[in-house]
């Protein structure tokens, strides 16, 4: 299709504005979300809800002290500590000395002082230079960022060199930065980013070059399938097109920007209905509250809306065992990507006739219009419903907890059963309205919010807003959504544009209407924030802004809630994967202790995967994995039953469940359960098995300062938040990209030598990096060209190239590609190691006699050999691999099992089947409770 010349024109004036500065420019001081209360006892982020961007994509944004100094070869270009200005070599941000720029005859260099923003990584085009204060600013900054160089440099060499394309390297790849190239995911919101593996087949959501709203790198989208109804001009609605992945987003996208430039789509002026703005009402402190039901009359009712994800199923089951009242009403909605908890709470309202789920299902992505939209369709559901008759309306996830008892909510609420509470942020609001992004157009489409100007505030309104967890009145919810007055379907309308519309909407509704009177400043909840941990900017992939979140409650965080002065019956945020421990402990002090004898009381069990969630939900990795785990729990069965032939099974089919089991805390591994069929008398049977992961970290003694090493780990979907692998298991496979973390006590100052060494004895990346006295967690991802090559791998920390510590973790072979068995002609690139056998653009083979490696063509002989195998040799390497690196620590039958060793999964402690009386659900009891 010939695009028009409308279309043409825009392509042009798009090139025309981005051509000077290929991105998106934020504010000086940007950020949205997950605001702090002012009475959270949280740590203050520069004094403001929202962190500024890094000028380094997360992969290098170290945190905790860390600074790669350099990637070598034998040679430290720079002195560790070394303060050098920021300057690009061929595109590559390095620090670098005038003495070696001149030594190595680096002509490609650019010396101009650039600010972070401005500063350009590896295969995007050169910007101008900034001087000034901008220019200081940027040399200050980047002096504190890590300075990643490449491998030696003969005299007389260029440093520098063009990154390959994707195209050109035949694969997914990456630039030296760390950054995933875009691809079409990136503008997505994935629902399954939890789940122990990931792998060819789910590749996590790619991160846009540079800031959120960069278009850098950005998918190239076709703009002749839709003609805009205007002359689009802002560079943010240009460039939200240009990254837009689907036809119809980016139509809409064009139509809402035409709009805009009408004036058509934003109200100019709104009504004000509060005849005192700025009213606020304080309630009295905990010590003065009255928990007593007995001089309460007509005790409130409330409707919990809750609004959950993921596959947390059995926390979940626990927050409502602790909330329920028969006096009360569970309005559940489960997010349209998490099928499995759908159906598990399906079930769950088939048990209760005050529990009921939405009989619709959205994506609520992070900061966006969506949920606004879930909350009041419920608010809605709930006012239609006739035999529902509630009061007030209180917004949870399945990541909350009460702090306080039903009975000592319901007195509160009943003494203040006129009250909204909603928690301000506290601050000015042109300050707050900059931080939201308030004054700036969004649109929600292909699950991801886009930034698409700027817009004005409408005269008349006083903005608010804070935290987006309220309790609000039945007659403050009718209101918003029956109301057809100006205030109420003009700021919906304003809201429907708006970044985090939840955290702003109902305040500011609340605020400007007849009813501000009712405004407490109170959310009635407790939130855990820390802003070094939390705010990451973690959901750039998903929304054009940067934000924070609120971290998981460990024991020693819960002195938070005892220390509030204010009222709070609820805290967030728990996750069981995390610590159970904190649940526990609120658990016991609102409700007792369990019985004694109790059993599961410290164990916690997580679906992976179930076989209604298809086979299209795993990764290649996954199911390779999960498929070894149970022959090798069906060959040591046999082995040690090797006089009972009513103990030899065969795999029939593929994995039926997989789940993620924990005890006290600490991850204890895989259960696998699947179909068998006994070898002699075919009769089949299910069985699940358990794989235990193995330690391979091996840290050496008496080695003066780095005694303050404490682990070494390596795996993907890394958390800087909570500072955890969400691939638990670390299981990897070879178009992965793993990363290498160290945890460190507190002692002096040192640098260390990291390398990579893969299974056919290729010196893969060495790197050093610098450890401060304060450091807790240094990371890095090294930028290896994929596919990695399957087998054991060694991380080795040095300490002027004497090893300190050795990890030893396992590229797993892939026995499926795209769900089918492997083929060896059309998929045996994938165990051959990347092109060249070079992981980096230049080679580090020249390590192998310092780091005193045996010869190398005896591994490499192997690994080639390896490579081509298909069929059962394949799954034999496999198994033989995974024997490595885990055991299989036991099997039982969901029934009676032919084998007279194997015990039924109800009655074994590990198994998922075992009872686990903490999250079931059970009868109501006399006094209208669960628990």
């Amino acid at each position: 299709m010939v695009a028009s010349a409308r279309v043409q024109k825009l392509l042009r004036r798009y090139k025309l504005q981005t051509s000077d500065r290929r991105r998106v420019d934020y504010p000086p001081d940007p950020g949205a979300g997950g605001m702090e209360p002012e009475e959270s006892g949280g740590r203050r982020g520069r004094g403001g809800e929202l962190t500024s961007f890094s000028p380094l994509p997360s992969e290098l944004v170290f945190g905790y002290g860390l600074r790669v100094m350099s990637m070598h070869s034998g040679l430290n270009m720079l002195q560790p500590g070394y303060r050098g200005m920021s300057a690009e070599v061929c595109g590559f941000s390095v620090a670098l000395h005038a003495d070696l720029r001149e030594k190595y005859g680096l002509s490609c260099l650019t010396t101009t002082a650039r600010t972070p923003r401005e500063t350009q990584h590896f295969g995007r085009n050169q910007s101008r230079g900034r001087t000034g204060a901008d220019g200081a600013a940027g040399r200050r900054r980047a002096a504190q960022q890590p300075a990643l160089r490449r491998g030696s440099i003969r005299k007389g060499e260029k440093l520098g060199g063009k990154l390959k394309s994707p195209k050109e390297r035949g694969m997914t790849g990456t630039g030296l930065d760390g950054v995933v190239l875009h691809d079409l995911s990136s503008s997505r919101n994935f629902s399954e980013t939890r789940g122990g593996v990931d792998g060819a087949a789910k590749l996590p959501p790619s991160v846009i070059l540079g800031e959120p709203g960069s278009v850098d790198g950005a998918h190239q989208a076709s703009s002749s399938d839709f003609v805009p109804k205007c002359d689009i001009i802002g560079k943010d609605a240009l460039s939200a097109l240009h990254r837009a992945g689907s036809q119809q987003c980016r139509q809409e996208i064009a139509n809402i920007v035409c709009q805009h430039q009408a004036g058509q789509l934003m109200p100019d002026a709104l009504p004000q209905f509060c005849p005192q703005l700025g009213v606020s009402n304080q309630v009295q402190a905990v010590g003065e509250l009255d928990n007593s039901l007995s001089g309460v009359q007509n005790p409130v009712r409330v409707a919990f809306v809750l609004m959950v994800h993921g596959r947390a199923e059995r926390q979940l089951k626990r927050l409502i065992k602790a909330i329920y009242h028969r006096d009360h009403y569970y309005y559940i909605h489960v997010d349209q990507r998490s099928s499995y908890l759908h159906r598990e709470v399906l079930q769950i309202a088939q048990q209760y006739p005050n529990i009921r789920a939405t009989p619709w299902r959205m994506v609520t992505i992070w900061g966006g219009a969506s949920l606004l939209k879930a909350y009041l369709h419920s608010m809605q559901d709930l006012l239609s419903m006739q035999d529902w008759k509630w009061d007030f309306f209180i917004n949870l996830s399945a990541t909350d907890f009460p702090t306080r008892t039903n009975d000592e909510l319901v007195a509160f609420l009943s003494q203040q059963r006129d009250k909204n509470f909603l928690k301000s942020h506290g601050r000015e609001n042109a300050r707050f309205i900059k931080k939201q992004g308030l004054d700036r157009l969004f649109h929600e489409c292909d699950n991801h919010m886009w930034r698409l100007g700027e817009r004005s505030i409408p005269e008349g309104l006083e903005v608010s807003g804070g935290s987006d967890w309220f309790a609000l009145t039945r007659r403050f919810v009718e209101y918003v959504i029956n109301s057809q007055n100006d205030l109420v379907l003009g700021l919906k309308q304003f809201y429907s544009y708006a970044l985090l519309p939840a955290e702003s909407f109902f305040h500011t509704v609340l605020g400007n209407s007849h009813m501000c009177d009712t405004l407490v400043d109170n959310n009635l909840r407790v939130t855990n924030w820390n802003r070094k941990l939390g705010c990451k900017c973690q959901y750039k992939h998903i929304v054009d802004w940067c934000g924070c979140s609120p971290n998981d409650f460990k024991p020693q965080d819960l002195i938070r809630i005892q220390q509030l002065t204010r009222p709070t019956f609820f805290a967030r945020k728990f996750e069981s994967t995390v610590n159970q421990e904190a649940i526990d402990i609120l658990d016991t002090h609102l409700y007792g202790q369990y019985a004694p004898g109790t059993v599961a009381i410290k164990a916690y069990w997580e679906s992976l995967f179930e076989q209604l969630d298809g086979m299209s939900s795993l990764s290649d990795v996954a199911l390779t994995a999960y498929t070894s785990f149970f022959r090798l729990g069906l060959k040591n069965l046999a082995t040690v039953q090797s006089n009972a032939e009513a103990c030899r099974f065969e795999p029939v089919g593929y994995p039926l469940s997989v789940h993620l089991y924990f005890y006290d805390d600490r991850f204890q591994g895989y259960l696998v359960r699947q179909e068998v069929q006994a070898v002699d008398s075919k009769v089949r049977e299910t069985l699940e098995m358990w794989a235990v992961p193995q330690a391979t970290l091996v840290v050496e003694s008496n080695v003066k300062e780095f005694e303050r090493l404490k682990n070494l780990e390596i795996g993907t979907e890394w958390d800087p938040k909570e500072r955890i692998f969400r691939n638990f298991g670390g299981v990897i496979g070879p178009l992965n990209e793993p990363l290498a973390v160290q945890k460190w006590a507190r002692g002096p100052n040192l640098t260390a030598t990291i390398v990579w060494i893969d299974p056919a004895l290729v010196v893969a990346a060495s790197y050093d990096i610098t450890v401060d006295v304060d450091a807790e967690y240094t990371q890095y991802k090294p930028p290896l060209q994929r596919p990695l090559r399957p087998g054991t791998w060694t991380v080795r920390v040095l300490k002027q190239w004497e090893r300190v510590a050795e990890v030893r973790f396992l590229v797993m072979p892939l026995t499926f590609k795209d769900k089918k068995p492997l083929r060896q002609e059309e998929d045996s690139w994938l165990h051959a190691g990347p092109p060249g056998n070079l992981y980096l653009e230049q080679s580090f083979q020249q390590l192998s006699s310092v780091l005193k490696l045996p010869p190398q063509e005896p591994a490499m002989q192997e690994a080639q050999r390896k490579a081509q195998l298909v069929g059962q040799p394949l799954e034999a390497w496999v198994d033989s691999s995974i024997g490595t690196f885990w055991v299989t620590g036991d099997m039982c039958a969901t029934q009676t099992s032919s084998c007279p060793a194997m015990g039924p999964c109800s009655k074994t402690s590990w198994s998922s089947l075992s009872p686990d009386p903490k999250s079931e659900l059970g009868p109501v009891k006399s006094d209208g409770r669960i628990r």
